[in-house]
C-alpha cells in the first residue's frame, strides 16, 4: 500500500524525507510540501507515516482487500500505529502495531557488542537473543528422533 501526502496537513518538516529508506519522499521546491516521487517503489515500511508529526501521510490500499471507495486511515500514538480500513459496505477493520518507544540512538550498534562465543555460531538464535527480548530463554521445539535410531 503505497503512501501519499495530504498536502493541506504537511508543513514540510522533512521527517519523512530523512527517514525514507527508498529515498522516494521529497520536498516540492515550489510548495514546500512533501510528496512521494515514485509510489510503485514504496517499500511499504511506513516509516514516513510513523515519523510524520502532522499525520499528513496516508496510504492507498490495494484493491484485493480494500476495494475502490475505501479509506485507509493511519493513527499514530506514542507507542503504536493503528490502521483503520473502512469498506464500501461500512464494515471496518482495525490493525494495531507497536512502534519504537526507545530514544533514537539508544540501541547499541553491532560493532559495540562483544565478540560472540564460537558455540553461538552453531545456534539458531540471532545476535543478542534472548537478552534484547528480555526473556531468560526462547521456546524450543523438541528435536525429532533420527530416522536411523
Amino acid at each position: 500500500m503505497p503512501t501519499y501526502v495530504l498536502t493541506d496537513k504537511c508543513k514540510g518538516c522533512m521527517e519523512c524525507v530523512k527517514i525514507c529508506p527508498s529515498d522516494i519522499m521529497h520536498i516540492d521546491p515550489v510548495q514546500g510540501r512533501a510528496y512521494n516521487i515514485e509510489p510503485p517503489m514504496c517499500w511499504e515500511c511506513y516509516c514516513c507515516v510513523k515519523s510524520c508529526p502532522e499525520a499528513a501521510i496516508d496510504i492507498r490500499g490495494y484493491a484485493d482487500f480494500a476495494p475502490l471507495g475505501h479509506s485507509v486511515v493511519p493513527t499514530r500514538t506514542l507507542d503504536r500505529i493503528q490502521w483503520k480500513i473502512r469498506m464500501l459496505n461500512g464494515d471496518t477493520k482495525e490493525f494495531i502495531f507497536p512502534i519504537r518507544t526507545t530514544p533514537w540512538g539508544s540501541i547499541r550498534a553491532p560493532q559495540e557488542a562483544p565478540e560472540p562465543p564460537v558455540e553461538a555460531l552453531r545456534s539458531e538464535l540471532l545476535s543478542f537473543e534472548p537478552e534484547y527480548l528480555a526473556v531468560d530463554a526462547l521456546p524450543t521445539l523438541p528435536r525429532p528422533a533420527s530416522a536411523g535410531a
